[in-house]
């Protein structure tokens, strides 16, 4: 079975999220199934059928958070600025034909709290895991799809 690699502060998120569904979230699903139902024949109640895919997300979610939970390893964030680690905030500049572009920056996350339009690399990324293990000042070259990219470290922070 997959680890997945993430902060405590998002096992306990997704703890919260999980007493939730099952207890609120189960509440609101049984309610739409019992509305659905009193309209009479199933058969050709849209209500219905609608609230029993309901129910199906509902226990979908449930079943994969339960999953993240059981197969969770917490990730220790590194204390440390002089490398890059789990939980930095990193600041690059791309270069590109000797030139430097745009400072960028990226927190250095797991997998499950990647969210690479808000700024959060999993480690297990192209770029994260290049990244990772490197100090300021040094130029990191990254094979992604988009092709061959390098990166120079300006900041490292907590």
């Amino acid at each position: 079975m997959a680890t997945n690699r993430i902060s405590a502060e998002k096992l306990e998120a997704l703890k919260k999220r999980l007493v939730y569904l099952e207890t609120e979230g189960a509440k609101e699903v049984a309610e739409h199934l019992k509305e659905a139902r009193s309209y009479g024949d199933l058969s050709e109640n849209s209500e219905y059928d609608e609230a029993k895919t309901e129910q199906g997300k509902l226990y979908s979610e449930i079943a994969e958070i339960k999953n993240i939970i059981e197969n969770a390893e917490i990730i220790e964030e590194g204390v440390d600025t002089d490398k890059v680690s789990h939980g930095n905030t990193v600041t690059v500049v791309e270069i590109e034909d000797g030139e430097e572009g745009e400072a960028e920056e990226y927190k250095i996350v797991g997998s499950q709290e990647a969210d690479p339009m808000n700024g959060m690399l999993s480690e297990e990324s192209p770029i994260g895991k290049a990244l990772m293990g490197h100090a300021i000042g040094d130029i990191v070259t990254i094979e992604a799809p988009d092709g061959v990219f390098s990166f120079k470290i300006t900041a490292i922070t907590r």
